[in-house]
């Protein structure tokens, strides 16, 4: 008897413990991407988002540099009417930017030779109008990247790449 009352006290004494509150995951409504990813896949499709944010703004940095190196130039040529050792290294510098961008973008080497009906045949009579049109043509260039997303290829920004690399090349060959 003693053993059953005994018994019985142990099983009141455990019911009377609270139990546990359920965890409950706080999660932030502000910011879907800031959540830790559940699984290897998420945190891989994470990665891949931030790398190609990354490399969309790095285009657009490279289309506001090879604007900057057009204005140069063509503020340099204004000024003393030749090509100096600078200005040909700023030149061989802008065909390396537009090349990546073109890159970039999916476009290649566009080697077709042209009709000479063209803008570039009309801008090629004069240095200064050269240097006019590969301005002009570099703000066509960061027109058409600010409309692009990482999501898209602008043929329109391939183009008017072949068309910067085409007038530079012309200029840097000139002297």
């Amino acid at each position: 008897m003693f053993l059953c009352v005994f018994a019985a006290a142990s099983g009141v004494y455990a019911q009377s413990v609270s139990p546990t509150p359920p965890k409950v995951k706080i999660t932030r409504d502000d910011d879907d991407d800031d959540r830790d990813p559940t699984s290897i896949e998420q945190m891989v499709v994470k990665q891949r988002i931030t790398q190609q944010k990354k490399e969309h703004e790095e285009l657009l940095k490279r289309g506001d540099e090879a604007l900057k190196l057009s204005e140069d130039l063509e503020t340099s040529f204004e000024k003393s009417d030749t090509l100096t050792t600078k200005d040909l290294e700023k030149l061989q510098e802008l065909e390396k930017v537009v090349g990546k961008i073109r890159s970039e973008l999916g476009g290649n080497d566009d080697d077709e030779d042209d009709d000479s009906s063209g803008p570039e045949n009309n801008a090629k009579q004069s240095t200064a109008g050269a240097f006019k049109f590969l301005r002009d043509s570099t703000i066509k260039l960061v027109d058409e990247l600010k409309k692009t997303t990482r999501f898209s290829i602008s043929a329109a920004a391939i183009q008017s790449s072949n068309t910067v690399l085409r007038i530079a090349r012309f200029l840097r060959l000139k002297k």
